[in-house]
């Protein structure tokens, strides 16, 4: 490591050209990488609705719907906006009820069912349904509503899972740079108060930055990232690693102080740091690798991408940021200063001490923070929590008061059915509660009505060789309880008819959502645990220390995640799975410093007490630093995002860093009061055997100052 170290800086120059012009193919990647903003697109290719809703664009040339509210609308300025509509490119058909005038069925004879599907005459609103020849979250669908809005501004209401998407979409891209601002920003407060230099922590934020342009610019290999990963890739990232780059100018002052020569002292700095922020970053790596394991593939797409910005993160650590220190050393040294915050050190003492206290606080606490945990409510409507002004959120509110009709699932079933079979289908899910009606060909024209008389244009949307397709309205919104049970009951009515058929749509979907993250959040949490549980294993050798210090992050782990049951807050699903699995990956680092520390003074001679004291004396201060720098990259964020999953895991993340920092300093070192004797005895390297038995207990703690 001391060659590469030497390596590096006698190439400084030369990295921070590289480094530099390395930016832009970067940046270029970055803006050629798409962002995918429906969550539901990465539930599991294979399962039925996610079939379905291949076969519903791939047999039907139909990737998504949009239900539209006109109100205070003449029929025939109705029907005019219908051909406009029409024309909008990759909208596929306008359905309404001059959809099958040809017929010349006036809409006073409609069945009422039907009538009131299309009309509310007290609300004076009408629906149509608008179909897209692109997907979901495509960006032509989002283009096409957008232009389906300006229409008829103020009179037509665009709802729908793509008209959400469409203003995700907006606000998340109005909203990211925002959260990169206002993260730098706090990190700046933070390093302020902690450095010994005014420019050392530009440096920090400048290397940082382009470990994030790196990472997001190789994203493009992927092809698309979601726009949640796109959201917390930056601020994760800088929180996450800033740490390697505090360790390093830690090292580096002290390698100073030992020779004339910066150069040489940066070279050992690096040597240094390589060795002890691999070690660490790996506990780190392993808790978003973890996150891979998930069925749903959005964690997949974070795990990948975060791991990788902690490798770039630590090797722009070891290259970057000590060839911007040795090339501007000069104003780096004139810019020192003392730090504003002194060193906590000398609380260790008064701590270890008082271990007993903070063991039975560890106890107390321990049960309501379990009860907590396993009792946090989370939600899985993904739209429910979004501004109420967003116009699909008003479009949806619309819907919901004009025609009493929160979701609409579809009904693929075979076309070979009899119109008798259809009918009768019909009449069942139509007694279904909570649904309102049901609309497809049987259900309009009746079952003795020869399907060959009906428009070509019309035919060809709702039934082809295959299936024939139903629409059912329901009157229970997505994500309910309510609604997923009506879909357990219209699955069972298909099963009845058509074994062949499948029931799609958002609902549908959102039910596969909830139980596909309830086996995730096991298997995650498994992973995460037992990857870092071998890890420390290998890094300490020893069997007691893995269990001590993954129960003392988990035990932090169950007060973040607990609070929110006692302050009535409901959580976004996706934080449940990844909030504990980033929380032990990225904090047991500070229980891993500490444990390097104490085991180093045991093996030095001193005993228990003195051992601990010392560890606790001379890594308090890393620890506070660490969870401050992670806490400024994601609580102000939390704070100001109007995306409530990306708002609430940046909350989460931000107090899990403080939970984890205040667990560490007091719990931790009362663990090792209590089990130093069975750590000893399981660990490796603990005792120096060539250490004489009279040096044991006759060490004295250097003094604080």
């Amino acid at each position: 490591m001391k060659k590469f170290g030497k390596g590096v800086v006698r190439c400084r120059v030369l990295i921070l050209i590289l480094s530099v012009a390395l930016l832009v193919p970067a940046a270029i990647g970055f803006f050629n990488t798409r962002v995918n903003y429906d969550i539901l697109s990465y539930l599991p290719e294979e399962i039925e609705t996610m079939k379905g809703q291949e076969i519903l664009k791939d047999d039907f040339g139909i990737g998504a719907f949009s239900l539209c509210v006109v109100q205070n609308m003449e029929h025939k300025d109705v029907s005019r906006l219908e051909q406009k509509m029409s024309e909008i490119p990759h909208v596929k058909k306008v359905v309404w009820y001059d959809t099958i005038a040809d017929l010349s069925l006036p809409m006073a004879v409609l069945p009422d069912d039907i009538y009131n599907i299309f009309n509310n005459d007290e609300a004076d609103a009408t629906l149509l349904a608008v179909l897209y020849d692109t997907g979901m979250s495509e960006d032509e669908t989002m283009d096409a509503i957008t232009e389906l809005r300006k229409l008829a501004e103020g009179q037509c209401f665009i709802s729908g899972m793509s008209a959400v998407i469409t203003d995700i979409k907006e606000l998340s891209d109005r909203e990211v740079p925002v959260y990169v601002v206002i993260a730098v920003a706090l990190a700046i407060i933070v390093l302020s108060l902690t450095m010994d230099s005014a420019i050392v922590p530009l440096f920090f934020l400048i290397s940082i930055g382009m470990a994030i342009i790196y990472n997001l610019g190789t994203n493009m290999i992927r092809g698309e990232i979601s726009y949640v990963t796109q959201a917390l890739a930056a601020v994760l990232q800088l929180g996450v690693t800033m740490d390697y780059s505090i360790f390093l100018w830690h090292s580096y002052e002290e390698e100073c102080t030992h020779t004339d020569d910066h150069r040489d002292a940066m070279a050992n700095a690096i040597a240094s740091t390589i060795t002890s922020v691999v070690g660490s970053s790996v506990t780190t790596v392993a808790g978003f690798v973890a996150l891979c394991f998930m069925s749903f593939t959005l964690g997949l797409d974070l795990g990948i991408v975060m791991a990788k910005g902690v490798v770039f993160g630590v090797v722009g650590c070891v290259t970057i940021l000590p060839s911007m220190i040795l090339v501007f050393d000069r104003a780096v040294h004139k810019t020192k200063h003392r730090p504003i915050i002194p060193d906590l050190g000398v609380i260790a003492g008064w701590i270890v001490r008082h271990y007993k206290w903070f063991a039975a606080v560890f106890l107390i606490v321990l049960i309501p923070a379990v009860y907590g945990y396993t009792h946090t409510d989370v939600y899985y409507d993904l739209a429910g929590t979004l501004p109420k002004d967003l116009p699909s959120i008003v479009a949806n509110k619309k819907l919901e008061e004009s025609f009493d009709m929160n979701a609409t699932h579809l009904y693929l079933v075979d076309s070979g059915l009899s119109a008798k079979d259809v009918s009768s289908m019909i009449d069942a899910v139509d007694a279904v509660d909570g649904v309102k009606a049901t609309l497809g060909l049987e259900s309009v024209i009746g079952a003795g009505f020869p399907k060959e008389m009906l428009p070509a244009d019309l035919l060809e949307v709702v039934q082809n060789d295959e299936y024939e397709l139903l629409m059912v309205s329901s009157e229970y919104a997505v994500a309910s309880d309510e609604v997923n049970a009506q879909c357990e009951k219209l699955d069972a009515i298909l099963d009845q008819y058509d074994l062949k058929g499948m029931l799609i749509g958002e609902a549908p979907c959102t039910r596969d959502l909830i139980n596909i993250t309830n086996e995730d959040f096991k298997r995650v949490s498994a992973v995460s645990i037992l990857a870092i549980f071998v890890i420390i294993l290998l890094v300490f050798k020893s069997i007691s220390l893995p269990m001590i210090l993954v129960a003392v992050i988990e035990f932090a782990i169950f007060i973040n995640m607990g609070i929110p049951a006692y302050t009535g807050t409901v959580l976004p699903f996706i934080a449940s799975i990844v909030i504990g699995t980033i929380q032990l990956g990225a904090t047991v680092d500070y229980a891993i410093l500490m444990t390097n520390k104490y085991k180093n003074a045991r093996y030095e001679g001193y005993e228990k007490k003195e051992a601990v004291t010392m560890a606790l004396q001379s890594s308090v201060q890393s620890v506070i630093v660490s969870a401050l720098s992670f806490f400024s990259a994601t609580f102000g964020v939390g704070l100001y995002s109007n995306i409530d999953m990306i708002s609430s895991l940046c909350i989460l993340m931000s107090r899990g860093a403080i939970i984890s920092m205040f667990v560490v300093i007091f719990i931790l070192p009362s663990m090792f009061m209590i089990f130093d004797k069975a750590i000893v005895k399981s660990s490796i390297g603990f005792v120096n055997k060539r250490a004489g038995a009279s040096d044991h207990g006759q060490r004295n703690i250097p003094r604080q100052a």
